[in-house]
């Protein structure tokens, strides 16, 4: 049959064409068997293929060919069912190209059986568009397989490669712990090998240590052994020095005991008994012999055997000086009786050649009133003076009570811390240079101008207290006349750099130089002056210490002690009239000037003198003021000299015991000099205007 043979052709034709000859892998089939098992089920019409098959072939549908095919899978399963694919339609000669090549792979494929149904053209067109779909859906799976394998090949290897970081951080992990662990193992060796090494070297160090310790013990016992080896030389030398001192001091008393027996065989020449400084002499010879045979016995003589010796030494000057002077003074009064003897007979002698004339009344008064006696205390405005200055300290004193006197611990460091910023100062007053008592100044200035001053290397000031200020007035005021009473009195000199600073002080601050003065007048009443009298009642000991004395328990303090203190502050006080401070106001006045000094003088020479003291403190004052006071009242000022060596002085000798020649002779030869010399000279250590300059 024609048409049996032309099928069988067209089954070998596409038989050997391309696509027949292609090889499949059943493998791929195995492997993709959820994925193709819509390819292996055998195909199914759908119940729409008539009305497919009934318009297939009209010409309004053939160009929409592959949009009718749809219909021709309804009949599938929802698991069979393919997906429309998403490529572009081809056009009509494609269309048809592609047909009859699908026709002719699906023609070769088909059994005998199947064959028979594809012979009419409509039966195989449609079977081939069903394969065509069906090799659509299989490019499909072929690709979405593909896909599906590259995800998984790219799932695996991002696992792989995921894996193979993560056991290169383990590997690294591990390195690192091993070089934590290496590193930590070989900082303990380290840190153990440098202690031992620190133990090592601090046991070398203690050795050395000790080493050096013991040698400078062998050294310390070797010098301790030089020095007392040189400690008992210089002892030795020491002893036999003060035995030379002492044989020269006992040869030297000797000598002035010597002195009195000329004396003393003459005493009718002279005038005087000399007996009680010739046994005062033996006394005190006994007194050097006796320290000497103590020395002797005891073998080396100390320190208070020369003191012992050279104070007998210095009472014997004294009791030969003492001697002169009293002999000078019996000399001069012999010589002042015998001519006042030869002016008495010579007025005598006129007296009686007047005797019958009559004397005026007024003459008579004159008369009376010439040998009538001087005052015996201060006139009123002194004595004013002097207790309203007291009544200033005693409001001071008890405003500040309170501080003097209280508990605290705080309010006590604060009290000792501010006595010590203004005494210190004071004590360390010197005619160094003018610089050094310009610093001292200004260091004293500052602390009551309410500035913080450095003391004792710790801040003070009178701020730290309400009742700071007065206080330290209070304190300084005390503390210079403690200086007069003690550094004056042994350094006449000192006075003048004293006297210039509390000169200043006083001048800025008025309140220290009231509080000075009433504190000089409580120690020197003499300096108002004062001379304070007995009364009823009252008993020895307060009444001398109203006359300046110091009263102890062993006693009253001797007189020349007394006059040495009375001395020092007379001086400082005539210092502080005298001299004023260079670097002060230009306008402004002496706080206490001279003024001050002609009432002093005036005042004393108005009261009756005292032994002794009178005398002293009249050539003290005279000694620092007098040139300053001749220069400034000049013909006045010598009208009162001439008045007190002719008029006042013979008072003053008057009153005068045996034994208290000394201060009156001293007056009368410095009297005499000056107004021979008709000059008073300035005062050893005033301060020159070169000393500012230093």
């Amino acid at each position: 049959m024609p048409a049996e043979e032309k099928r069988w052709e067209t089954l070998d034709a596409l038989r050997n064409s391309e696509k027949g000859r292609l090889q499949y892998d059943s493998r791929w089939l195995e492997e993709g068997e959820d994925l193709l098992q819509q390819c292996r089920s055998s195909p199914k019409l759908s119940v729409s293929s008539a009305w497919v098959l009934d318009h297939l072939f009209q010409p309004e549908t053939e160009t929409n060919t592959s949009e009718n095919l749809t219909p021709l899978i309804y009949g599938l399963t929802n698991d069979d069912q393919l997906q429309e694919p998403s490529v572009p339609p081809p056009d009509q000669r494609t269309e048809e190209k592609t047909t009859n090549n699908t026709v002719q792979e699906v023609v070769q494929e088909l059994t005998p059986e199947q064959t028979l149904l594809l012979l009419s053209p409509e039966a195989t067109q449609i079977e081939g568009y069903v394969k065509k779909f069906e090799e659509a859906h299989k490019f499909k799976s072929h690709a979405e397989m593909k896909h599906r394998q590259e995800l998984h090949q790219r799932s695996v290897q991002s696992f792989s490669n995921t894996a193979a970081e993560l056991l290169k951080r383990f590997e690294e992990s591990l390195e690192l712990e091993q070089r934590q662990e290496y590193e930590k193992m070989r900082d303990m060796m380290e840190k153990g090998s440098i202690e031992a090494q620190g133990r090592q070297e601090k046991l070398k160090e203690e050795h050395r240590r000790r080493a050096k310790n013991l040698n400078l013990k062998l050294r310390e016992a070797e010098q301790q052994r030089l020095r007392q080896e040189e400690l008992e030389r210089q002892k030795q030398a020491e002893s036999r020095e003060r035995v030379r001192k002492l044989n020269c001091i006992q040869a030297e008393v000797l000598h002035l005991n010597l002195q009195i027996e000329p004396y003393f065989k003459q005493k009718e020449l002279v005038g005087l008994d000399l007996s009680g400084y010739s046994n005062r002499g033996n006394q005190l010879c006994s007194l050097v012999s006796g320290v000497i045979k103590l020395t002797s016995e005891g073998g080396v003589p100390l320190q208070e055997d020369i003191l012992n010796a050279e104070r007998a030494l210095l009472q014997m000057r004294e009791l030969i000086a003492d001697m002169h002077e009293k002999i000078a003074a019996a000399a001069a009064e012999k010589k002042r009786i015998k001519e006042e003897e030869e002016k008495a007979l010579q007025k005598k002698q006129e007296v009686k050649a007047e005797v019958e004339k009559p004397v005026p009344q007024e003459k008579a008064s004159r008369k009376e009133g010439i040998y009538k006696g001087l005052q015996i205390k201060a006139d009123a405005s002194s004595m004013q003076w002097y207790q309203h200055l007291q009544d200033i300290c005693d409001q001071c004193a008890a405003s500040i009570n309170d501080l003097n006197n209280s508990k605290d611990f705080k309010v006590k460091k604060i009290k000792m811390d501010l006595q010590k910023a203004a005494t210190i100062p004071v004590g360390q007053i010197s005619s160094i240079a003018g610089s050094h008592l310009r610093e001292i100044f200004e260091k004293i200035n500052n602390l009551l101008l309410g500035k913080q001053i450095s003391s004792g290397g710790k801040m003070v000031a009178i701020s730290q207290h309400p009742q700071g200020k007065d206080f330290v007035c209070y304190k300084l005021a005390e503390k210079f006349v403690k200086q007069g009473e003690e550094e004056v009195a042994s350094h006449h000199e000192a006075a003048f750099p004293i006297a210039v600073v509390a000169s200043g002080i006083w001048e800025s601050h008025p309140k220290v130089g009231d509080l000075f003065l009433a504190h000089l007048h409580r120690k020197c009443p003499y300096a108002v002056p004062f001379f304070p009298s007995w009364k009823d009642g009252q008993q020895k000991e307060e009444y001398q210490r109203l006359l300046g004395y110091r009263v102890l328990d062993n006693g009253v303090e001797q007189q020349d002690n007394f006059l040495k203190r009375m001395s020092g502050m007379i001086r400082l006080y005539a210092a502080i009239i005298l001299l004023r401070w260079p670097y002060g106001s230009k306008q402004a006045e002496h706080p206490h000037g001279l003024n001050h000094a002609w009432h002093w003088l005036a005042q004393m020479l108005n009261m009756e003198p005292l032994a002794d003291i009178t005398a002293t403190l009249l050539y003290d004052f005279l000694e620092v003021c007098g040139n300053a006071l001749m220069k400034k009242y000049q013909n006045q000022f010598w009208k009162m000299i001439v008045l007190i060596k002719n008029d006042y002085f013979p008072r003053i000798e008057a009153v005068t015991g045996t034994g208290q020649v000394g201060a009156v002779i001293r007056l009368r030869q410095f009297l005499e000099k000056c107004l021979k010399q008709e000059d008073f000279p300035l005062p050893k250590g005033y301060l020159h205007p070169a000393f500012w300059r230093s």
